[in-house]
């Protein structure tokens, strides 16, 4: 079954727009559209859908909070792709927080937009390279976290811990596989393992863990033995 997309955006235009890029796909399909954030929460709800594709500045409710409804409330909860214009801080880590496995800017390519609602829907994860470097950048100005690691960490084993490390620079599990020459598949079972120790959603959640914590710090790899 090809996934299913829901988008959300204010302006008719776009979501037109959205819709046509999306659904000329041959293995995607969108079952619906908001135009707010409380219609976003409503159709995710009842349509199911597998990624929501969402826009942030939104009338009656805005893209974060929608985003914080729908994965609370959804069993299983769909995978979100924020979309928007805004490129700002405070978007940026606010969506990561509130769930988001996405985030990209409006301007991006249509071969990268529909790629990125693919990994999502597949349960990866997918950071705008701007973006990325703006959240490494609001961890640097964070204070130290504690000099001992967290008590989920250390559940890991020293595998997990190798493709954890791969992932926190960026890796993709086809990248892993060839860097710790394994397959792919082992790579994946590895990082199923990984995210419901951590108890974290996906990869993006999974390297916020890992700064937030202070495990990571910005500008420094972790040695791998």
């Amino acid at each position: 079954m090809s996934p299913s997309v829901l988008v959300a955006d204010d302006q008719e235009l776009i979501r037109t727009g959205l819709r046509t890029i999306i659904d000329g796909q041959p293995d995607l399909d969108v079952v619906g559209e908001a135009g707010d954030g409380r219609q976003a929460v409503a159709a995710a709800l009842r349509l199911r859908p597998s990624v929501v594709v969402m826009d942030i500045r939104m009338p009656v409710m805005d893209g974060l909070e929608a985003t914080r409804r729908i994965l609370a409330a959804g069993d299983p909860a769909p995978r979100v792709l924020v979309l928007t214009t805004f490129d700002l801080d405070e978007y940026v880590y606010a969506a990561l927080r509130a769930g988001a496995s996405g985030f990209l800017l409006k301007g991006v390519p249509t071969a990268q937009l529909v790629d990125a609602v693919r990994h999502v829907a597949h349960g990866d994860a997918l950071i705008a390279p701007s973006v990325t470097r703006r959240l490494i950048d609001e961890f640097a100005r964070r204070p130290p976290g504690p000099a001992e690691p967290p008590p989920a960490l250390l559940e890991l084993t020293a595998r997990e811990r190798e493709v954890l490390d791969l992932m926190a620079e960026g890796l993709s599990n086809v990248e892993i596989a060839e860097t710790l020459v394994v397959s792919a598949a082992t790579v994946k079972t590895h990082v199923a393992h990984i995210l419901l120790k951590l108890g974290v959603r996906d990869r993006v959640q999974a390297v916020i863990y890992l700064y937030e914590t202070g495990v990571l710090q910005p500008g420094r790899s972790r040695e791998r033995g």
